[in-house]
């Protein structure tokens, strides 16, 4: 069914005609909503201006007069109504936005960045050598587990894992004879469904744990730690990753069956390849990455180094390291790849390496067609305000509940899931939700740090299934690569098994966690 959708492209350009439609229906009726909200103070223009202005400014509270200092985030009670976007202001912001709002689609040119790298390692054939390395290290029962892994810790690399691991993994099932389309599945399954849990700290916790505590402040509660929901997040990466597992041995790949290697996009794999050739190319592939890894960390470890933050010292969190994560990766593949063509003789100076870069970004001319479409719709839905008024409108029904917290708590962390449809995005949801619901559940005596590990667990198994998911059009090209009939259907059809069962699990360990008062972090417990 969902491959009778039309193409992508077309598809949002029908979307922009429904919303605008509904937009003008809601707007006459004079729909709106009134809803407390944070607002990021712009701390960075105002310290420019302040300095163009020889540091003379001084904010100061006019109820005291005296000198205070700017908050990240100011807390407001605002109304929102449906914007009409086929009055004038709308057709206006139509036209006059249109460019600006592709301009603004950070999606495109993290894609172009990351794909540059890995192209050159894929013409060069590293990554066909890798793979198989993968293959002869790793038993066949192993691989869907390190492949979803490591799917799972990749969230620590922002979209790293969407544009690298999910390509490698289909070409690492069909290495071994199992269908590449379950080891793309299981891979879009690891990054995207377990997206909100890892082993290590990433900037998706330090934004959140910083909405947080300004929530918290508005009702003059005890700030959060980073490591708020540390233990959680470490078991559910694990307990996962085995559910991920069962589903692609149990369910995806009977379902799919033997692969019919028809397409020859999918049969380069076997070609043949001169072993000697590649043993050298990886030798001088493996010492270019230790390189690239001294200079990364002589511009990181040391103190004051250049990556770290320039004010706390810090590497982890909203650092310029981690900001630098895609094109350190991208970087390294370049370099690994330029090495690897050099030692394996299939790359033969800089116009080759220049060709393999150009013709991967030809390759994307299409998903960045489906980009161009994608980003209009979103920047428009959002002007709107649809997005904004349904998830309060459903915030209020949940308030309204007379029911115990813990099932409250299930029923948070399922109208997080299928708000998640229309409002992908793990920081910006939370951004709208926090001062809703945590004082509600502070009267009902449940710690902030519950609610921030259940609105973990509705937020991300939805991801795997919206068509709202910015890389949707980059999953189905990669399917399209062994099934050229493959559409957005197909994707959504392979995800649903784990959108379900990741969701019964983690609701099931969260229910379980909470009961048995475990600690959620360091100094985390369940009640306030």
């Amino acid at each position: 069914m969902g491959n009778r959708i039309p193409n992508p492209t077309i598809m949002f350009v029908y979307l922009i005609g429904l919303v605008a439609v509904l937009s003008a229906i809601l707007s006459w009726a004079n729909v709106k909503v009134t809803d407390t909200v944070m607002t990021p103070v712009p701390t960075e223009q105002l310290q420019h201006l302040n300095d163009a202005f020889g540091g003379t400014l001084v904010p100061f509270d006019t109820s005291t007069g005296q000198a205070v200092s700017l908050p990240d985030y100011t807390v407001s009670e605002q109304t929102f109504a449906v914007h009409n976007l086929l009055s004038a202001d709308g057709i206006q912001v139509f036209f006059s936005s249109f460019v600006d709002n592709f301009a603004a689609f950070s999606v495109v040119a993290v894609v172009l960045v990351a794909m540059a790298g890995v192209g050159v390692a894929e013409h060069a054939g590293l990554m066909a050598a890798l793979i198989r390395k993968i293959v002869n290290i790793a038993p066949r029962w192993s691989l869907a587990f390190i492949l979803i892994f490591v799917g799972v810790l990749s969230s620590v690399a922002s979209d790293a894992g969407y544009l690298i691991l999910i390509p490698l993994s289909a070409a690492a099932f069909l290495s071994v004879g199992r269908h590449p389309l379950a080891g793309m599945a299981a891979a879009f399954a690891g990054v995207g469904a377990i997206f909100g849990v890892n082993l290590l700290i990433t900037p998706s916790d330090s934004m959140m744990t910083e909405i947080t505590n300004e929530a918290l402040g508005n009702i003059g509660a005890a700030p959060l730690s980073v490591t708020a929901n540390f233990y959680f997040s470490i078991v559910a990466s694990i307990v996962l990753t085995l559910v991920a597992v069962l589903v692609t041995t149990r369910i995806v790949e009977p379902r799919l069956g033997k692969y019919e290697m028809s397409d020859p996009l999918a049969t380069n794999s076997d070609e043949e390849f001169d072993a000697a050739a590649e043993a050298r190319g990886l030798k001088f592939a493996l010492w270019s990455f230790v390189a690239v890894a001294a200079v990364i960390l002589a511009i990181s470890l040391p103190p004051g180094a250049p990556l770290r933050d320039t004010e706390t010292g810090q590497l982890i969190g909203a650092t310029p390291f981690m900001a630098s994560l895609i094109f350190i990766i991208s970087l390294a593949f370049l370099v690994c790849g330029i090495f690897y063509g050099m030692g394996a003789k299939t790359l033969r100076g800089g116009d080759e390496v220049v060709g393999a870069i150009a013709k991967t970004f030809g390759s994307l001319g299409g998903l960045l067609i489906m980009f161009l479409m994608i980003s209009q719709f979103i920047a428009l839905f959002n002007w709107t305000n649809l997005p904004t008024v349904a998830a309060v409108e459903a915030a209020q029904l949940l308030e309204q509940a007379s029911i115990p917290p813990v099932l409250l708590l299930i029923a948070f962390i399922l109208v997080i899931f299928i708000l998640d449809i229309i409002l992908p995005g793990l920081v910006p949801k939370w951004a709208i939700f926090a001062p809703i619901f945590l004082p509600i559940f502070a009267s009902l005596d449940v710690a902030p740090q519950t609610l921030l590990a259940a609105y973990r667990v509705g937020d991300s198994p939805m991801n795997v299934l919206t068509p709202l998911m910015v890389y949707l059009p980059f999953i189905v090209t990669i399917a399209q690569r062994y099934k050229k009939d493959a559409g957005i259907g197909t994707v959504i059809a392979l995800m649903i098994p784990y959108a379900m069962w990741i969701l019964v699990a983690w609701t099931a360990l969260f229910t379980a966690w909470f009961l048995l008062g475990i600690p959620w972090g360091p100094g985390a417990p369940v009640s306030m």
